[in-house]
């Protein structure tokens, strides 16, 4: 069996993509890998389609680099049957203009279900593979090759910024290092006032302590009454008792007693001096 295939990817990034099995594990398609690590990643349950039939194989590949020539070489059972599969073959990689051919030679010998289908039938499934296999192998190597890009483009902005002046301009001139706000020491706070002015040297006067009469006398002042003072003075404010009201009709008796006092101690007087002149 001979096939081949051109892949828009250059061969040094294809044949480092294919000296990788980790790499090439994601490449195969309808490889499920085996959980073993010891087993290595191209190891496993692989499910191809011949034929009109679906066939999985357990098995393993292996893949070296022979003079520039990758060699392939596998071989499975049939996880439900008695069949089995041995398949060799040789991947050539030919740079060209815009890529690479790859170029698949080899053979494969097969029992049980494989081995009924006619050889166009097994044919047609083994160059269905391969152009599923080259699809994702350019679509890893594709991956590598832009994520290689993109660090090594980063690599050269960093220098960029490196090699260049504080004033962003790479005029080949190296100018002198301009402190910047984050640069400058910040002198960590005071609860002094005084702390960091021209103060000092100056005395601070504190006012004489008050005699004891004085400072009981303020603290009753500013704190509030003696507590034999709350105890017996009666309640202010809020909490302070009502006055009853004065009653209207004993203020108008008093205001009318006195203009009729006054009167009857007039005519009393009027009457007395007339019973004297009478006399």
């Amino acid at each position: 069996m001979e096939h081949e295939v051109f892949v828009p990817v250059p061969a040094d990034v294809l044949r480092e993509t294919l000296t990788d099995p980790a790499r090439v594990a994601r490449c195969v398609p309808g490889l499920q890998q085996d959980a073993d690590a010891e087993a290595g990643p191209l190891s496993g349950r692989l499910r191809i389609r011949a034929g009109g039939n679906t066939i999985t194989y357990r098995g393993a590949l292996r893949m070296t680099d022979r003079d520039g020539v990758i060699a392939v070489e596998g071989k499975g059972t049939e996880v439900r049957g008695k069949g089995s599969v041995k398949v060799s073959l040789a991947i050539a990689l030919t740079p060209v203009a815009d890529g690479t051919t790859l170029t698949f030679t080899g053979a494969a010998s097969q029992t049980g279900r494989l081995a009924d289908l006619s050889e166009e039938a097994r044919e047609s499934a083994a160059q269905r593979l391969i152009e599923k296999f080259v699809a994702g192998l350019a679509a890893v190597a594709e991956l590598a090759t832009d994520l290689a890009t993109d660090l090594a483009t980063d690599e050269v902005e960093d220098e960029d910024e490196a090699d260049s002046d504080s004033d962003g301009v790479d005029d080949g001139v190296e100018e002198p290092h301009r402190p910047t706000v984050f640069d400058t020491p910040v002198p960590p706070p005071s609860l002094d006032p005084l702390a960091g002015g021209d103060f000092e040297d100056t005395p601070v006067e504190y006012p004489a302590e008050p005699p004891a009469a004085e400072a009981a006398h303020a603290r009753r002042t500013m704190i509030g009454r003696s507590a034999e003072e709350v105890d017996h003075a009666p309640p202010r404010g809020r909490y302070a008792p009502v006055p009853a009201p004065e009653s209207s009709t004993a203020g108008a008796t008093l205001r009318w007693i006195a203009p009729a006092a006054a009167l009857a101690l007039a005519s009393a007087v009027v009457v007395g001096r007339a019973l004297r002149r009478r006399r």
